[in-house]
């Protein structure tokens, strides 16, 4: 099987990627725009790989992803490419505006058009994995789950971009028929993940010695997936999912994320004991505007149909996570030094983009 896999240096893409080569027979094609949370030494694993290919290209250039269809003939295309921090979403909208729709809107219109023309035997196997988040469906109360029918309902603006590709990508297979899938996720987490989101964050800040930033009073609610969970879950729903459906993807591990600072400070105070107690480190601050009180995925469709689950608890895949960052610290540093050094970012600063420039 023949994978193109957008955004594939980033988080999830790397880990998508890395499952592929070092898990299955694919042959990889990762296209990415390296943006600034892209890594390519998040692939170093299989770059010498003759069934890993990388080219560097962005999903808004139409004719880009054209060529790259053309050249590597495609069975499948994943889609991970996406700004998906939320925090920079509030502060600059513009850039998600243009990746997450139009660059998503240029994507199905070539795969559709490659699609069409594609012998009938290639045709009916072809398929298109769109892969979005829980956060479109906005916030839950204490209770219940989402669901794959959940109503859209997006809070930010990185949210709403999401719940815009997700409309387009359904409607391409309605109109057009394409043979689409989507996917929605809990939070990820684990090795590679760049060092702005909560858990990488709070873990090489309290390796440093640095204030552990927690909104608000930290009665926040996340439900985690370790991310070489949702590599595996990926594959099985592009290789065996059914068109046209979609498929949550979550962990079963919620935390407050005040809960969750506290246990990467425990467990840093087993493996850095010199510098314990961690949880000395804990700074509260301004909430995040418009911060959703609790995501919680109910995965019983991917479970029940594909026959998926998680490996990792959050306990063991925590664990996992804070050892990788003590041991790696020549992946992460170097962000710090030149990328992004731990400031502040979300607030509502910034002034508006005027769209008719």
């Amino acid at each position: 099987m023949r994978i193109l896999v957008t955004g594939g240096a980033g988080f999830i893409g790397s880990a998508l990627c890395r499952f592929l080569i070092k898990e299955t027979d694919t042959i990889v094609l990762n296209f990415d725009k390296l943006t600034y949370a892209a890594n390519l030494r998040s692939l170093d694993l299989i770059s010498a790989n003759p069934r890993y290919t990388f080219i560097k290209a962005d999903i808004c250039d139409y004719e880009g992803v054209r060529q790259a269809f053309d050249d590597f003939e495609p069975d499948a295309v994943i889609n991970l490419a996406a700004e998906s921090h939320v925090d920079r979403s509030i502060t600059g909208s513009s850039p998600f505006i243009q990746t997450n729709i139009c660059g998503t809107y240029s994507l199905l219109e070539v795969a559709r058009g490659y699609w069409e023309k594609l012998p009938r035997s290639r045709r009916e196997a072809f398929r298109f994995l769109h892969v979005s988040t829980d956060e479109v469906y906005g916030s839950l109360d204490d209770h219940g789950l989402f669901c794959e029918y959940t109503p859209y309902n997006p809070s930010s603006p990185y949210s709403a971009s999401k719940a815009a590709s997700d409309h387009l990508v359904l409607a391409w297979h309605r109109t057009y028929g394409l043979p689409t899938l989507i996917s929605n996720c809990s939070n990820n987490y684990g090795p590679y993940h760049f060092p702005e989101k909560l858990i990488p964050l709070t873990i090489v800040n309290a390796i440093e010695g640095k204030p552990l930033p927690v909104y608000g009073n930290g009665s926040n609610v996340r439900d985690w997936l370790y991310v070489e969970d949702h590599a595996q879950a990926l594959h099985l729903v592009v290789r065996n999912g059914r068109i046209a459906e979609k498929y949550n993807i979550g962990g079963r591990n919620e935390r407050t994320n005040l809960a969750l600072v506290k246990q990467i400070c425990m467990i840093l105070d087993r493996l850095v004991p010199e510098d314990a107690p961690h949880e000395r480190l804990i700074t509260f601050v301004p909430d995040r505007p418009g911060h959703d009180h609790r995501y919680a995925i109910d995965p019983s469709k991917i479970e029940g149909e594909l026959g998926w689950c998680t490996k990792e608890t959050l306990d063991t895949g925590l664990g996992k996570t804070v050892a990788w960052y003590l041991a790696n610290r020549n992946w992460w540093e170097p962000l710090r030094k030149t990328v992004y050094s731990g400031e502040r970012l979300g607030l509502r600063s910034a002034p508006p983009v005027n769209v008719s420039a």
